[in-house]
This record gives C-alpha cells, sequence and structure tokens, in this order.
C-alpha cells in the first residue's frame, strides 16, 4: 500500500517522540520493513528544516534526510504545477497543509495526519487512530 506521512507523522515517527495513532504507527512501521511505501512532500522537508532550525523540534534535519533517501519505501515528491493546481481546489485549510494534502491527492493516496483540521477536511482520506 501507499501513503502520504504529513510532517509531524513523519518527526514522530523518525524521532521516535511523541505519539502516533494505533493506525498510522503500524503503517510507518511496516514501510520500515518493506511492506509499504511513505511518500513525502518535499513542503514537509521545508518544514522540518525551518522548525529544526528555530528550535520547535528537536531532530537532525540532515539524519532524517539520510534515512528517507536511504530508503526505498520512503520516497520525496517534489512540488510541481500539478500539485500547486490541485492544492487550488482545497480552501479550507492553510497553505502548508494545502500543499501537503494537494500532494497525497495527486498521488491518490491516504495521509496520515494527527491533524484536525485535515482530518475534518472531506479533501482527503486520513489515517490516524
Amino acid at each position: 500500500m501507499e501513503y502520504l506521512a504529513d510532517t509531524v507523522a513523519l518527526v514522530r515517527h523518525m524521532s521516535g517522540a511523541g505519539k502516533i495513532g494505533r493506525k498510522a504507527k503500524e503503517i510507518l512501521k511496516s514501510a520500515d520493513r518493506g511492506d509499504s511505501t511513505i511518500y513525502i512532500s518535499i513542503f514537509s522537508m521545508v518544514e522540518i528544516m525551518y522548525l529544526a532550525e528555530i528550535g520547535k523540534i528537536s531532530v537532525d534535519f540532515d539524519e532524517i534526510k539520510k534515512r528517507i533517501t536511504d530508503s526505498d519505501n520512503y520516497r520525496l515528491i517534489d512540488l510541481n504545477i500539478e500539485i500547486v493546481e490541485t492544492g487550488k481546489e482545497i480552501k479550507d485549510l492553510e497553505l502548508h497543509d494545502r500543499l501537503i494534502v494537494a500532494t497525497a491527492k495527486y498521488l491518490k493516496v491516504p495521509i496520515l495526519t494527527s491533524d484536525e483540521e485535515i482530518q475534518k477536511s472531506n479533501s482527503i482520506k486520513s489515517i490516524w487512530r
């Protein structure tokens, strides 16, 4: 199966800090075993870099980047015009969330997220608990 992990899901999983919903945790562990594919929006990587720089999260950006790029089951997805156009249709989320959700919609995969605004949105299927 294929999924997109949002920033929080990715950071919590890669750092081992913070709670992850049971279903999301099972999916992320299945990717670690090579049984699932997790897509990651490049915008999530930008968020991780920035939040680590300003001290909002205690993670090593380079370590997370290496784990992702060294894995066959975690795949970075660049922002492209099709994703931006998909984001135009999403009116109920802030910009960064719109682009991350638009990436999942573009890929036609559910999103792993604890974000209540994304979970309430009719824009995409979300998985957490």
